[in-house]
C-alpha cells in the first residue's frame, strides 16, 4: 500500500470531481479542467496544472496523491523495438514494449507485477506474483508508449495488445477500467478494434466478457491441442482445459460477436508435428477463430525449450494453409532485449 492515506485523485471519476469541487466552493468546470491534466494531457504533479490558481494546486497536493509510473530504463533492439521498465510509486518493476513495424505500432502492455500461473515457457512465470496493477498504472504504460512512439516514428500507437507481465483476466476489473479509459473520449479515443487481450485462458473471464459485451479482440494462448500437452507447459489447463476454453470462446463470440485468435507457439520436437498440427485444426474448427497465430519460440534462461528448424515450422503452416486455416506466422521483435514474446522478466 502506498504510504499515504490520501485517496489517489485518478481513482475519482468526473462525476466525484464534480462533487468535490462543488463542496469546496469552486465551480464545477474546474473538475473537467483537473480530468483533462489527468487523462488528455497528463501530468504527474499538481503544480504542471497551470490553468487552476496556486491556492488550488496546493489544497489538491494537500488532499490527494497523484501516483504515477515513471521510466526506470529503456532498451532499443537493433529492430526498432523500444523495452521499458518501469518503477510503480511502491517500488515494483513491469515491462512494456513499442513495436514498430512499417503500418502499426504496437504497444504490448503488462496486467500484474508477476504472474501466478507458472506457464514453463515463459520468463514471467517464472516470477512471484506480486499484485494486480491498478488501472491507472496500465493506463500509464499505454501513454508513456504512445510518447515514445510519436517522438521515435512521429506516428500515435496504432494498437495495443495485452501481451506483457501476468494474466489480464486474473486482473479483470482494472484491465477493463483502463480500456474503457483507453476508449474513451475523455481519454486516449482509442477504437476498441485495436486492443487485444490475450489470455492463458480463464473460461469465467472469457465468459465474463461475453456478459459484458465488450468490443475489443480476445487472444487465446493455447500453445498446445491435448490436454496432456498443455498441462504439461500451462499449470492452468488443470482448471480450465480445452473443452472448458472452447465453450467459453463460443459463448463469448455468441455475446459480441469479436474477433477470436489462437495463439500457438511451435517448440521444437514438443507441438511441432503434423499430428499437432491436426489435433490444432479440430480445436479451431470448433471455435469461429479469426486466425491461428503461430509464433517463434524465443529461448529463456530456466527452460529447455528450442525453436523448431525452419523447415518443420514451413511444413507445420503450410499444413494449415492446406486445410483452411488462416495461419499467420508471427516473426519475433525484440529478442537483442529480451523483449520478445515470453521474455519479459525485468532483466536487463
Amino acid at each position: 500500500m502506498h504510504p499515504s492515506k490520501k485517496p489517489n485523485i485518478r481513482h475519482l471519476d468526473l462525476p466525484a470531481l464534480e462533487e468535490y469541487f462543488e463542496k469546496m466552493g469552486e465551480k464545477k468546470f474546474r473538475a473537467k479542467q483537473v480530468y483533462d491534466w489527468l487523462w488528455i494531457k497528463p501530468v504527474q504533479r499538481f503544480e504542471d496544472m497551470t490553468n487552476l490558481s496556486k491556492d488550488l494546486r496546493q489544497l489538491l497536493a494537500e488532499q490527494f496523491t497523484l501516483p504515477g509510473l515513471m521510466v526506470d530504463t529503456t532498451q532499443y533492439s537493433t529492430d526498432g523495438t523500444i523495452k521499458s521498465r518501469f518503477k510503480t510509486h511502491d517500488g515494483h518493476l513491469i515491462e512494456g514494449v513499442l513495436i514498430p513495424t512499417t503500418s502499426r505500432f504496437t504497444a504490448c502492455v503488462s496486467s500484474q507485477i508477476g504472474c501466478s500461473l507458472s506457464c514453463k515457457f515463459c520468463a514471467t512465470g517464472y516470477m512471484q506474483r506480486k499484485r494486480n496493477l491498478e488501472f491507472d498504472e496500465i493506463w500509464d504504460q499505454v501513454a508513456i508508449i504512445n510518447k515514445q512512439s510519436e517522438t521515435a516514428h512521429g506516428k500515435k500507437l496504432s494498437n495495443i495488445v495485452f501481451m506483457g507481465m501476468g494474466e489480464p483476466l486474473l486482473n479483470y476489473k482494472n484491465v477493463i477500467r483502463a480500456i474503457d479509459k483507453l476508449v474513451s473520449p475523455h481519454g486516449m479515443a482509442m477504437s476498441p478494434r485495436r486492443i487485444t487481450v490475450s489470455t492463458a485462458g480463464v473460461s469465467k473471464g472469457i465468459m465474463q466478457l461475453g456478459d459484458d459485451k465488450v468490443k475489443f479482440k480476445l487472444a487465446l494462448s493455447l500453445h498446445a491441442a491435448n490436454d496432456l500437452k498443455r498441462h504439461e507447459i500451462m499449470p492452468i489447463n488443470d482448471t480450465n482445459n480445452i473443452k472448458s476454453l472452447i465453450d467459453s470462446l463460443n459463448y463469448f463470440y455468441k455475446q459480441t460477436g469479436n474477433e477470436i485468435t489462437f495463439e500457438y507457439i511451435l517448440f521444437k520436437d514438443f507441438n511441432d508435428s503434423l499430428k499437432d498440427a491436426d489435433e490444432l485444426i479440430k480445436i479451431y474448427r470448433q471455435v469461429p477463430a479469426d486466425l491461428v497465430n503461430l509464433i517463434e519460440y524465443n529461448a529463456i534462461d530456466f527452460a529447455q525449450y528450442q525453436k523448431p528448424p525452419e523447415e518443420k515450422i514451413k511444413a507445420f503452416m503450410e499444413y494449415l494453409e492446406k486445410h483452411r486455416v488462416n495461419v499467420r506466422l508471427r516473426r519475433s521483435r525484440g529478442k537483442d532485449i529480451d523483449a520478445a514474446c515470453g521474455q519479459l522478466a525485468n532483466k536487463q
